[in-house]
Order: C-alpha cells, then structure tokens, then sequence
C-alpha cells in the first residue's frame, strides 16, 4: 500500500513538472496540458486516485495549496503598478463580480438546466478568474499599456473574493435556501472581510518586525514565513469561515508593498513552491473526475462555455469599465481574458462533495464536470487567441530592443549615445546626480538610486528594454546587476565589462555568476578609459556583403572591437568572447578603435 502511494505521489509530481516544462518549449498554456494529463492518468488510464491517496486529506491539502499560491500572488501585486487605473480595478473587483455572478446564474440555470440554488452557487465560483493561468499567459503575450497590471489585479484578488462568495453563498444553501439568505451572505461578507484583513496584516507586520529586527537567522526565513503563511490561513478561518483566502493574499500585498526589509529569498522560495504546487494540484483534482461524468460534455455545457466567453465577460467588462480612461481596444482583450483556474475546480470539488451528500442536492455532483469543461475550453480558447488578439488590437509588445545602461559617467553616454542613434530605446542607471543631469541632457530616460534596491523595480519603466549593459568601475556592482537583472532580461541577455581587480577574477570569472563579458575578456572599465583618453573612439561602421567586418579589420591602422552589431532587419546582437562578429555580414557595427594594438 505504501509503494503505491509513493508511486502515485511521484506520477504526479514529475508528470506535473513535466508537463510545465513541455507547456514552456511548446507555448501552449501550462493549465491545459496538466488538466489533459491529469485526465489521462486518472480515468483514462486508471494509474492514479486523488481520493486513495490522500482520503480526508485531499481537501485540506489542496485549500492549504491554495492559500501559498494567492499567498505568492499577492507578492507581486504592486501598487505603483496600477497608479491611474485604480478605479478599472476596483470596478473589476466589484461591478464586474456581480454582473459576472448573476449572468452566470442565469446561464446555469437556464442553459445548464441547475435548480436556482445550484446554479447561482455555480455563478458565485465563476466569479474567479485564474490568476494561475494568467500570469502565465500575460509572460507570453507582453500586452503594451496598462491592461496587464488590470488583468493581473483582477485574477489574483478576484480569486479571495469569489471563493469568499462562493463560500457564502454555500453556507446560506445549508442554512434553508437562497431565499432566506440575504442577512447571511452581508454579515458573511462584513466578518471575512473585518477577520482576514486583521489576521492578514498581523501576519505582515509579524514578518517584517521578525526580518528587520534579526529575530531569526536567514536560513529559516523562508519556514518561517511559510508557517506564518499557513498559521494566518487557519487562524482566520477559526475566526470566520473561509476568509483565510483573503487574510493570505492580503498579507502579500502588504509585503510587496512596504519598504522596510527585502524579500529577495522568500520570493524566490515561494515562487518555486508553486510551481510545484499548481503542477500537483490542476493533475490531482483532474484526475478524480470520471468517465461517467465526462456525459456532461453535450451541446448545453458547449452553449453555457459559449455564453460565458462571448456574452457574460464582455457584458461585465464593458459595463464596469464606462467612463474610466480605457480604450476600446483595451476593454476588448480584457474581454477576452478570464480563464479559470485551481481555486474554481478546489472550490467546486469541494462543494459538490458535502452537498451530494445532502437530500435534494444530488445534482451537485455535476457541478466538477460542469467546471472542468469552463476551465479546459477557457483556458484553450483565451490561451490560444491572447497572443493573435493582441497582435491584431496593436497591444502586443515588440520584442523589446532597448538597453539599460548601468553608469552614466562620460564614456558610457557616449556608447549609448551611438545605441540611441542606431534607433533602439535607452535608460541609464546611476547614484551619481551628476552623471544623471548630463544622461538627461542628452535626452535619455534615466534612473537616479542604487540599482540594486530590491525597491528600484517600482521605479523602473522597462518597457522596450531588453538588455543590460554594466559599466561602471566597480566589479561587483556590475556582477550583482547582471544577476539581477538576469531573472528580467534572462542571462543571454545581461552583459558587462570585464572584471578589472584579481580579487574579482579569482572571485567571479571561473563561476556563473554576473553577465556574459562585453567585447572580448580582457576589455574592462580602466582598459575602455585608457584607450579613451589616448586616441581611442566609440564609433558606428557600416557592412555591406563587399565590405564585411573582416575586410574592414584587415584595412583599418586601428584596432577594432566590436560590441553591438545591428542587422539589415534592425535587430540587435550585443557581441562577447563567445558571441563573435558573424564575418561576411551586412548592417552596422558599434565598435571601440584605437591605435595600441600592444594594449590590448
């Protein structure tokens, strides 16, 4: 019996991460190769049972998971992110849940064919917009704008609402009905809101006190914080009923949102986890579903997903966003937003059991199918015509070219000066107010703090940034943004100059750590500045197939190294040790020449 759990145990996780690595390489949604997998292995193949496996612990488990997961969303909800577009969020998080909650109902109830309990419980749990699949999902995409911070807003702080409803709406159901309920559902709402907010920003401010004051060695931030996590979740739903959803991601948002300490390794950690967690999840609850119930498949669950994508998302979307500032264009691919995720098919799977149980509810049991048919078609159709959409409403991202400079003193506005002019998007980095006056007087966007502030990415507009270029004298600087920046930018595309000290050598050239080294290995900050102050020069050279890089090295008196070359087509390539100049090219190439061919 122990070795079949443990085989079970370990079918999920590595089919679940390997679904996520596949999802990934192929740019498909994540969300819709687990629910297949978690298909294919529970009822299509019979290898693993939710319900054998963990037994009276499935439930508990995967509400704990749950409450990590909002946990890390509500991390990376920053405020700075939706300045100007408070009020679409806020009508998304109130107007639009209503009118959400009762087309819902009615759809479920008239196409569906729910007795009117069922089916406005059903309209409450769509509420939810699955923030764990778009997320993903606005990676991919890149929209330009403001309508990413709306989606990602929405999804994240939708999912404690809705499950806050939804749970509600389910006690008013044991307690005699939806007629009987209005009094229940507003002193729900009052107390889940009053309770999870308290726990939420005790468990917050517990935290910060414990990191800022070294109450604990930094080994254990990470278990502390996830039993704090945990401890907040359970504390608040003994006080009321399901409100730790909203205690847990109103903790992350109060994290990502103070300035007192940073949380650099607890980001990393749960961000991780839930990885893990939603890979386990989406396989596990699938996999419960069986083959009697997939029935439900007909035209009517196939008209009700209909419904939901074509009429009751931009019924609610439009409605709740008149008069706020949003164009057309962004209403419609918020329209065209609203997958569902694991907290609908948690939620879902949960009622449908005690309900089932309960006489005259015995159609609850349709609820799982019913909402695992919203979240594969939701998922496949916004996932596979996000990106199209975008493209075709001119709110996707170009591949972002533009380089960010670190260090603004004089050399380096003139190399990014020649980046600017080839026609690419520069910013520059410094503490320096000086080098940040004169960065501006050339008409370059800029950054005046200390760019490795954890603090400095609410700051920061990186749109049409693609790249990081370090210059500055000082080597770890250059390293630490480089590793930085490389969970921005990626690391193929973080460079800096040469390490100029030994210590820094022995230190970092023999290990992964900081950028890819620009020009060639030997070409560091003092080495640019030498050769700078004798005869040398930044320039741009143009190539064309008779006049390649090559011949131009074996006419030139100077010597020459390359560092940005520019095709025909207008992409950039930031050139390295490993990254040559392609020989026999045509475009331009921003290059250092200088004349002591013995110096370098």
């Amino acid at each position: 019996m122990t070795e079949h759990i443990a085989l079970g145990l370990t079918l999920v996780i590595v089919i679940g991460i390997g679904a996520q690595w596949i999802a990934w390489k192929t740019k498909l949604p994540s969300i819709l190769l687990l629910l297949i997998a978690g298909l294919l292995i529970g009822p299509g193949l019979n290898w693993v049972n939710a319900d054998a496996l963990f037994g009276n612990t499935l439930f508990p488990i995967v509400s704990l998971s749950v409450a990590i997961i909002l946990f890390e969303g509500g991390l990376s909800l920053r405020f700075s992110e939706i300045k100007g577009i408070t009020n679409v969020v806020r009508n998304l998080i109130s107007i639009a849940i209503v009118i959400t909650w009762v087309l819902s109902g009615l759809a479920a109830h008239y196409i569906l064919e729910l007795d009117w309990d069922l089916a406005i419980l059903f309209g409450a749990i769509l509420i939810v917009t699955g923030p764990t699949v778009i997320i993903p999902l606005l990676r991919q995409v890149r929209p330009s704008g403001q309508v990413g911070a709306i989606l990602k807003w929405e999804g994240i702080v939708n999912d404690p609402i809705g499950a806050m409803f939804a749970v509600i709406v389910f006690e008013v159901l044991l307690s005699g009905g939806i007629g009987s309920g209005v009094g229940v559902i507003l002193a729900g709402v009052s107390k889940t809101v009053i309770f999870g907010s308290l726990v939420g920003a005790a468990g917050a401010y517990t935290l910060i006190i414990m990191i800022k004051r070294n109450l604990m060695p930094e080994f254990l931030q990470n278990p502390v914080s996830l039993a704090i996590v945990i401890g907040a979740f359970e504390f608040s739903n003994i006080l009321q009923s399901e409100s730790g959803l909203w205690a847990v991601t109103l903790m992350g948002i109060i994290l990502a949102n103070q300035k007192k300490v940073e949380l650099k390794q607890i980001l990393e950690f749960k961000e991780n986890l839930r990885v893990i967690l939603i890979a386990s999840l989406f396989i596990l609850l699938a996999s419960r579903i069986n083959l009697e119930s997939l029935q439900v498949l007909n035209w009517n669950s196939l008209a009700f997903l209909g419904a939901s994508i074509i009429l009751i998302r931009p019924l609610s979307v439009f409605l709740s966003t008149i008069k706020t500032g949003l164009s057309w264009k962004e209403k419609l691919f918020v329209s065209a937003m609203a997958p569902r995720g694991i907290v609908a098919a948690a939620v879902t799977s949960l009622f449908s059991i005690r309900l089932s149980e309960i006489p005259g509810y015995e159609s609850a049991a349709l609820l799982v199918p019913y909402i695992f048919v919203v979240i594969i078609g939701s998922v496949a159709i916004y996932g596979l015509s996000a990106s199209p959409l975008a493209r075709k409403l001119g709110l996707a991202q170009k591949v972002p070219t533009g380089t960010l400079f670190v260090g603004g003193h004089r050399w380096a506005l003139d190399l990014a000066l020649l980046v600017k002019k080839a026609g690419f998007d520069v910013m520059i980095a410094d503490s320096n107010s000086l080098n940040i006056s004169k960065a501006k007087a050339y008409g370059f966007k800029t950054y005046h703090g200390n760019i490795l502030s954890e603090f400095n990415l609410d700051e920061l507009n990186l749109d049409g940034i693609g790249h990081l270029v370090a210059l500055t004298p000082n080597d770890e600087v250059n390293a630490l943004a480089c590793i930085k920046f490389s969970e921005i930018f990626g690391k193929t595309h973080v460079f800096q100059v040469a390490k100029t000290t030994e210590g820094m050598k022995s230190k970092l050239d023999n290990s992964n750590l900081g950028g890819e080294i620009l020009g060639n290995k030997v070409l560091s900050c003092k080495l640019i500045t030498d050769v700078l102050l004798r005869d040398g020069q930044f320039t741009t050279m143009k190539l064309s197939r008779d006049q390649s890089f090559s011949s131009l090295l074996s006419q030139s008196e100077y010597s020459i190294i390359p560092l940005l070359y520019v095709s025909d087509s207008g992409s950039p390539t930031w050139l390295t040790s490993s990254e040559m100049m392609p020989s026999q090219v045509s475009g331009r190439v921003i290059a250092l020449k200088y004349r002591e061919v013995k110096s370098v």
